[in-house]
């Protein structure tokens, strides 16, 4: 790069920004207030007020306006504060990052995508596993959603990795860390299935199904489509573990993963019973963006989800 290119990227209103600025829109457009948002900084109101009037030039916005005595976002300060958040938790992994890593004295925060099932089943297995050994090491699980996987590459930018069955990515690295089976499960009372489920029942009676999108669906749920059976729907839910509270008190079915299954059977209201079909296994991996590939925390946060999350 010539010195007049720099300077001439020197006036750009980018390079003019700071990061203190990232970090002083975030707690204005969190708190909705100069004062709170001085207060959580720990900095002196006027120059926070100093960072909004920047902030202000920079967007051609108030960003906060009064409404009464409170204050409220205007609509470009609204679509703000997501990015803003993400924005802020990339910058701040990038200065997290440690030549070594040990995780004895580590405070290093891992996020990871995932569905209910894998937060009960893996992700507490392995926050479990590692606390004497990284005491400082924090975890945060946070559900995925369509869009997320819709476009794994893009979002795992942002977060270190996705516990997501097999057939939703390709291209990415990945760990396989899990694997489970389907089971039918009914109420303990259903009136309408004995000891055995058939075909029968599963073309005739109602079902609870977990995801039911483009995107968002079960394999074992696809499979059923695919030996030409349409599901009676009756409900939808966007999660496994509130399944069984569908079946309970009526004849629905629903089909879950055996660790959940036997957890709500032991109870004594549902009852699981084999498929009358070969149905796929479910296979699961942890899932990375390839960035993070090299990175020691992350090799060390891999390691641990293949030592504890098959159990």
């Amino acid at each position: 790069m010539t010195l007049l290119e720099g300077l001439a990227m020197a006036k750009t209103p980018m390079a003019r920004l700071e990061l203190n600025l990232l970090v002083a829109l975030d707690a204005l457009l969190t708190e909705r207030s100069v004062t709170r948002a001085a207060e959580k900084l720990r900095l002196s109101q006027p120059a926070l007020s100093a960072s909004l009037a920047r902030l202000r030039v920079h967007f051609d916005d108030p960003l906060l306006t009064r409404d009464g005595n409170t204050y409220r976002l205007t609509p470009l300060a609204a679509r703000l504060a997501d990015q803003t958040a993400v924005a802020l938790d990339a910058a701040r992994k990038v200065f997290a990052n440690e030549a070594t890593f040990d995780p004895a004295t580590s405070t290093r925060e891992f996020t990871v995508y995932g569905s209910d099932y894998a937060f009960a089943t893996v992700g507490a297995s392995v926050a479990r596993a590692v606390r004497d050994e990284a005491p400082g090491v924090r975890f945060r699980f946070a559900y995925h959603s369509p869009a997320i996987v819709e476009d794994p590459v893009n979002s795992l930018r942002t977060v270190d990795g996705m516990l997501l069955p097999h057939g939703f990515a390709t291209g990415i690295p990945c760990l396989d860390v899990y694997e489970d089976e389907w089971m039918c499960l009914v109420a303990a009372d259903n009136p309408d299935v004995g000891d055995e489920i058939t075909m029968d029942h599963l073309r005739a009676l109602p079902w609870v199904f977990t995801y039911q999108s483009r995107s968002a669906f079960t394999p074992a749920g696809r499979q059923l489509q695919m030996i030409g059976i349409e599901p009676r729907i009756d409900v939808v839910v966007e999660g496994f573990l509130v399944l069984p509270f569908f079946l309970m008190g009526t004849n629905r079915i629903g089909m879950v993963q055996r660790k959940v299954a036997e957890r709500f059977v032991a109870g004594g209201e549902l009852r699981m019973l084999t498929p009358p079909f070969d149905v796929v296994r479910l296979a699961g991996a942890l899932w990375w963006h390839p960035m993070h590939t090299d990175d020691p925390s992350h090799v060390w946060m891999r390691e641990q989800f293949i030592r504890y999350g098959r159990g």
